[in-house]
């Protein structure tokens, strides 16, 4: 896969699947997956250490992630998140940012929103790195958003965001995801654009989803989000794990004679 693939796919009606990755172990497991595209997103900051939201996420975390995201998944476009304000604080933080996460081995960064920084936008795609769009709730805005809501409700709200991927598509980006979006206002911006959407609760008409992989494989049963489905019961099973583990362990069934060295 690579950044031309994105159009082809849409072109030719076939859907994108994306989910995020942040580590050497599960990047490994992936690559061996028929998955698209991987995202070491910002999430990261909530779902790998713990905090509320992902304004605590930094370049420095985030390119660790990336290099080891890239270490265990040798077949996959990686694509990294940049933080926080990262892209706010002109071209040159810009694009030390995107220098940092590349040489860590993403093969594109994904950027939220696009009003006051179209010019950033475009300074990146020309110098050679891909740019993913993120339109309707940006996680990075929660504050001034109120909280993690629905965008793009209502006909004023949904032409303000068709506006809004239409720029991100004229200053170069190669797709964009579209999170917590209307079905009706993610199906206009998909129709209204020629670059792929990627949707996380934004309804079945977008040209790909993309879900956190730790949600998608239920190791967090206590995220309930309507736009979530839980395929496998991870939490579960790595409970049952450990819990036979330590069965063994005290029973003194682990290790056996043919598991120990004479």
């Amino acid at each position: 896969m690579n950044v031309f693939d994105f159009r082809k796919m849409k072109s030719a009606g076939r859907r994108i699947s994306m989910t995020t990755c942040y580590d050497y172990w599960s990047a490994r497991i992936l690559d061996q997956t028929p998955i698209d595209a991987l995202i070491v997103g910002d999430s990261a900051a909530m779902v790998m250490h713990g905090h509320e939201s992902t304004l605590p996420a930094t370049p420095d975390m985030l390119a660790i992630h990336t290099q080891a995201v890239a270490r265990g998944a040798h077949n996959k476009f990686i694509i990294a998140d940049m933080p926080f304000l990262s892209f706010r604080k002109g071209l040159g933080p810009a694009i030390d940012c995107v220098q940092q996460l590349v040489r860590a081995g993403a093969n594109a960064v994904k950027l939220e929103g696009v009003g006051g920084h179209d010019d950033v936008v475009k300074h990146i795609v020309q110098s050679g790195v891909p740019v993913m769009g993120h339109l309707g709730l940006t996680p990075q805005a929660v504050n001034s958003l109120g909280g993690f809501k629905v965008q793009g409700v209502g006909a004023e709200a949904a032409a303000d965001l068709v506006e809004a991927a239409q720029r991100l598509e004229a200053v170069g980006c190669f797709s964009l995801v579209l999170e917590a979006v209307p079905t009706k206002t993610a199906q206009q911006i998909t129709e209204n654009v020629q670059i792929p959407t990627i949707g996380i609760g934004a309804g079945p008409h977008c040209d790909g989803q993309v879900l956190v992989l730790h949600d998608l494989a239920g190791f967090n049963r206590d995220f309930k989000a309507r736009f979530v489905r839980m395929f496998e019961d991870g939490h579960g099973l790595l409970t049952r794990a450990v819990e036979e583990f330590d069965r063994t362990v005290k029973n003194g069934s682990f290790p056996s004679e043919a598991e120990s060295y004479e």
